[in-house]
């Protein structure tokens, strides 16, 4: 989550489905590394993507905001907790 682009692709998939081009154009970074960040975030288990055709479409998770809260309490431990 230390990456910029990452944060703001999940704020883009917050607001809709997208592809990867989609959120190609509203990043100024390629193709490929919307690509390696999408990958990343499925990994992490914060994104989900459908095949549509020839496209891949891209959505956060249904659970996607404690999939959020649950990597960053394993990154930084207890002080990730709200006080």
């Amino acid at each position: 989550m230390g990456d910029p682009h990452r944060r703001t692709i999940l704020r883009l998939l917050g607001e809709r489905d997208l592809s990867v081009q989609q959120i190609a154009d509203t990043l100024p970074i390629s193709r490929p590394a919307v690509s390696r960040h999408l990958r990343l975030l499925k990994e992490a288990g914060l994104v989900n993507e459908e095949a549509r055709g020839t496209r891949r479409i891209y959505r956060l998770r249904e659970h996607g905001a404690d999939a959020v809260t649950d990597y960053l309490r394993q990154v930084w431990g207890e002080r990730s907790r709200p006080r």
